[in-house]
């Protein structure tokens, strides 16, 4: 390189230089520019002084203000300087004209203006076919892009299709392609003319193809905005000859609302359509008609619900933990399930079904409250619908539109006023739904409760499919025996126990003092409450399974002592054993307690409530007869099923080790269960009535210290039964230290807190001689006829 411009020595000279920001200048092109820097005039001014030639170089960047030598490319132009104009804002309009490639050497001058070193490029050029082929080529694909684009004037084309110069042609097409500043120059600086022609071609090639897409896009969108456009003139149109004919329908601006509502519900393409079709339908319905306003309510539903609206999903465990933990004390299992819930939703995302969840329980012990709870801790609303007496199937159908005062079933209605497609949905007392000539609405439940089928409930009101799968339904009952199989089949049971004693305890501790205070106007320095006050009012006061009975106790107490303080007369109020009594009254309730003595006849059994556990005393006597069984005390079929059978085992025993007085078949046997106007019923006070007679008939002693639960058959085997936990603290509550359970009962304990477990000892037995050995106070022996 060094010797070749050694060589042509004689071709360099100096020029002044002219930097541009965003623009190559080509040979044989005029182009107009704008020159408004300060050595970039002086350098005009410079040319146009002496021969008007003036080099003209390209920045690589156009944010470069004041540029240098290392700012320019290494290849320029040379330009003839047509004319310069001073304008009245100080800048210079400058017309030039490119003249031939020029190499730069270097810039001996900087200031006042640059001065580079320059000499022109050698531009090899040999005819060939393939020199021939690209110019047609070249041609063909600038025709195109003429025709594609608006920025490329047509008289270009004209130009080029008469050139013959191979190198004019090339740099031509260059200069008036929408090409990137840095492709063209590359061009510029290829000075080989067939190697300049085969770029070229290819950067045509891409503009074409480039202009050719964006073309399609933009007929496109101009395609759709015609259509926009077409369909507002039509309408306008039709507003116009209706008004002319005096058949205006009063819906116009409506109709405009509601397309509005339209797009802004993202409904699924059946609701959109099927809205549509309605809109069409107001806007052709006159004024006067009643039909407008039956369309009206139907569009009305459908825009406002929540399609696509909804909550996301708090997706911290050990949050939601806190939350449960802080809002309900005990409910272990139920509290595992939603934790279980979130774990599975955080990992498998939205592809999980949300579960049907059936709290079943007794009044009082929380079903509701929990549901509130889990949609505090899922971040989700909270919806309640009470199922309790519906009759009507069409309440959670919906009614058809054809109905005067039509509207859509509770379902619907609920998750419209929710205003989320994914809320807590508590249905209380679906085991209280009743059928009648109208419908079961339990069948009408198995759709909306069944995750296979509820992503697209129908409501026969709606009348297109509404996705209810990520609705998490909690429904609660109190017995499950009301449910029809086919609904209890698709939810997950989970069973509410009646709260034990020290669960009611801390609950009133943690919970309703504070609530009750409050609602009374009270601080905690107003009212105290003991232990021992609240264990009697759970005793002597209340007996039920939840926790009601004991808030209105407790808030009875509370509004004595607001009175006092309200009249001026308040003063710290401390409630005890002692005195609860005087806010309270007399006692209401009595428990079960144990035998003073040893008993014959009378036997000590355990039984399951509602409230809890209690003690059952069974008491047996024989009189002169002909072998008859009386039971009283209100007992149930089952349980005087068990009275029969545990009669029948003793007679057995009666054979086999000897009579006992009189034959069995001339006396009476009288079975009595005490507080005869309480409900008694269930197997499980078998081994005690069996206990009782073989007790009355031997006239053997039944020990006070020992209580008993178990189903019991013909050949004297003991069976398992239910319940365990509350029996288990009915024998603690009342000082019984021996408790008898079947020998299957023994996983059970589990559930037992570890203080009853210290204090009694669990005798676990198989059959009625093992119970007869605990329970007797000396071994059953034959008595002498």
């Amino acid at each position: 390189m060094e010797e070749d411009i050694a060589s042509r020595g004689a071709e360099v000279r100096r020029y002044p230089v002219l930097p541009l920001r965003d623009v190559v200048i080509f040979p044989a092109m005029a182009h107009p520019l704008s020159v408004g820097r300060r050595r970039s005039m002086t350098a005009v001014n410079q040319a146009m002084a002496s021969d008007q030639k003036i080099l003209v170089v390209t920045q690589k960047s156009g944010e470069i203000e004041d540029s240098g030598p290392n700012d320019l490319y290494s290849v320029g132009t040379l330009c003839n300087c047509v004319h310069a104009v001073q304008t009245p804002q100080g800048t210079m309009r400058v017309m030039v004209e490119g003249l031939q490639r020029m190499q730069i050497l270097d810039y001996p001058q900087l200031d006042p203006f640059m001065i580079a070193e320059a000499m022109p490029a050698e531009e090899p050029y040999e005819p060939s076919i393939k020199t021939e082929a690209l110019m047609r080529g070249i041609v063909s694909q600038f025709d195109k892009a003429v025709s594609l684009s608006r920025n490329i004037s047509p008289e270009a084309l004209a130009t080029a299709m008469n050139l013959t110069d191979p190198g004019r042609l090339a740099d031509l097409v260059a200069a008036h392609l929408p090409a990137r500043l840095e492709s063209k120059q590359k061009i510029l600086e290829i000075f080989p003319v067939e190697e300049r022609l085969e770029a070229i071609f290819r950067l045509l090639v891409n503009e074409v193809h480039l202009l050719e897409v964006e073309n399609e896009i933009e007929s496109k969108v101009k395609e759709g905005i015609h259509s926009t456009q077409r369909e507002a003139f039509l309408r306008e149109q039709l507003r116009v000859i209706e008004e002319e004919l005096g058949q205006e329908t009063g819906y116009a601006e409506e109709t405009e609302d509601y397309r509005k509502k339209i797009e802004a519900a993202n409904m699924p393409a059946e609701a959109k359509d099927k809205t549509e079709k309605e809109l069409v339908r107001l806007r052709r319905t006159p004024s006067i008609s009643p039909e407008g306003v039956v369309i009206r309510n139907y569009l009305d539903w459908l825009v406002g619900l929540p399609w696509s609206k909804r909550t996301e999903d708090n997706q911290d465990i050990d949050a939601a933990q806190k939350i449960l933990e802080e809002d309900h004390y005990g409910l272990k299992k139920v509290k595992e399930r939603v934790l279980e819930f979130l774990a599975v939703r955080m990992l498998a995302g939205s592809n999980v079904r949300s579960p049907i969840l059936c709290f079943v329980g007794p009044p009082g012990t929380g079903k509701t409250s929990i549901g509130k709870s889990i949609a505090r801790a899922l971040g989700r609303k909270f919806i309640r619908l009470s199922l309790g007496g519906v009759r009507d199937e069409a309440e959670i159908r919906g009614h058809r539109r054809t109905y005067v005062g039509a509207l859509p079933g509770r379902i619907i209605q609920t998750i419209f006023r929710s205003g989320d497609k994914n809320p807590v949905f508590m249905m209380d007392e679906i085991d209280k739904v009743g059928m009648d000539f109208r419908g079961d609405p339990s069948a009408a439940l198995l759709e909306v409760l069944d995750p296979e089928q509820n992503n697209s409930f129908t409501d026969h009101f709606i009348e297109v499919p509404f996705d209810l799968s990520e609705v998490l339904f909690i429904t609660t009952a109190n017995f499950l025996d009301s449910i029809i199989p086919a609904l209890r089949d698709r939810m997950e049971v989970i069973e509410f126990p009646g709260y034990i004693e020290d669960e009611k305890m801390q609950i009133a501790i943690q919970f309703l003092m504070s609530k009750e205070l409050t609602a009374s106007g009270l601080s905690p320095e107003d009212l105290t409450i003991n232990e021992g006050a609240l264990s009697r009012m759970i005793r002597q006061y209340t007996k039920e399974a939840g926790v009601r009975n004991l808030e209105r106790s407790i808030g009875e107490a509370c509004r004595k002592v607001a009175r006092e303080k309200a009249s001026g007369r308040g003063q710290k109020v401390r409630i005890t054993e002692k005195n609860l009594h005087k806010f309270l009254g007399p006692p209401r309730f009595h428990y079960g307690s144990a035998e003073k003595k040893d008993e014959v006849g009378v036997a000590t059994g355990l039984g399951w409530t509602e409230a809890g556990g209690d003690l059952l005393s069974i008491e047996v006597t024989f009189v002169d007869g002909k072998g008859d069984l009386v039971l009283t005390g209100r007992l149930g079929e089952v349980m005087r099923e068990s009275g029969q059978t545990a009669l029948t085992y003793a007679r057995s025993v009666a054979r086999k080790i000897g009579r006992f007085g009189k034959p069995l078949e001339q006396r009476d046997v009288h079975i009595h269960a005490p507080a005869g106007a309480v409900p008694k019923e269930g197997p499980s006070a078998g081994v005690t009535m069996a206990t009782a007679i073989l007790s009355a008939l031997s006239e053997i002693p039944v020990r006070k210290d020992v209580a008993m639960t178990g189903e019991v058959t013909l050949r004297g085997k003991v069976l398992p039964v239910g319940g365990v936990k509350e029996k288990v603290l009915a024998a603690h509550r009342a000082g019984i230290p021996n408790v008898i359970l079947p020998a299957e009962n023994e996983k059970d304990l589990e559930e037992i807190p570890a203080y009853a477990k210290r204090a009694l000892h669990f005798h676990f037995v198989e059959d009625m001689d093992q119970v007869l050995s605990i329970a007797l106070t000396q071994p059953l022996t034959a008595v002498p006829s």
